[in-house]
């Protein structure tokens, strides 16, 4: 660790506001195809575990969706600090039904729960999508007799999101705009963009966002 990064590593430790516990990352295919991505994206996930993320979820946005089978079975493989999942367009739904038996080389959850894994990954699921599923899902629910369209809240659409839990910060790197990422669950969180393409992401820009976290006074829309 340079002289720059100790630095920010000791304000982060004796900063009086919490570090974020939930930390999405919004990347795309593009960064994803630049030398080292895959190891930046094993770096950026431990740096989260360190520096008080209980939970990560990295979502990869694409605009070819023929490569999404080599995303997912590539990220599969990917040296991650806790176990991880990987979903993609085909999983909208959250009971598991279109994911792979196998594990990931030891690292991935499979099971009833998918969405535990403290790592979630999702390729080429857009916001929208993902929203517009649960919409359906509701409907069906309505049409079969099983729900009572008066008692859906927010909290019925939240138990049909692929990953319901909201994430504290957002990180962009590379513009500030946001892709078409957790629509529901981000409506709260604090968004951090960074001009720094994912192929230079470093501990330093990481830690930059944290501090920036750490810096604000969270309003959650009052």
């Amino acid at each position: 660790m340079g002289l720059y990064d100790t630095y920010l590593a000791v304000r982060h430790r004796l900063h009086d506001g919490d570090p974020p516990e939930h930390v999405a990352i919004v990347i795309t295919e593009r960064d994803l195809l630049a030398d080292g991505a895959f190891d930046t994206l094993s770096a950026a996930l431990g740096w989260a575990f360190e520096y008080g993320a209980a939970r990560v979820t990295v979502s990869v946005s694409v605009l070819d969706a023929a490569v999404v089978p080599t995303l997912v079975r590539e990220l599969r493989q990917v040296d991650a600090p806790r176990p991880l999942v990987v979903r993609g367009p085909e999983d909208a739904t959250r009971d598991g039904s279109a994911l792979e038996p196998e594990s990931d080389s030891g690292r991935s959850t499979r099971g009833d729960r998918p969405d535990d894994a403290p790592i979630r990954i999702t390729v080429g699921l857009g916001g929208k999508a993902e929203f517009a599923a649960a919409v359906r899902e509701l409907a069906a629910d309505v049409e079969a007799g099983s729900l009572d369209p008066e008692s859906i809240d927010a909290d019925a659409v939240s138990d049909r999101l692929v990953f319901p839990e909201e994430p504290d910060l957002v990180i962009k790197t590379g513009a500030e705009r946001l892709s078409d990422f957790a629509i529901w669950q981000s409506v709260y969180a604090e968004l951090y963009f960074t001009d720094v393409n994912w192929r230079d992401f470093r501990k330093r820009d990481y830690l930059r966002a944290v501090l920036d976290f750490q810096d604000r006074q969270r309003r959650f829309g009052r």
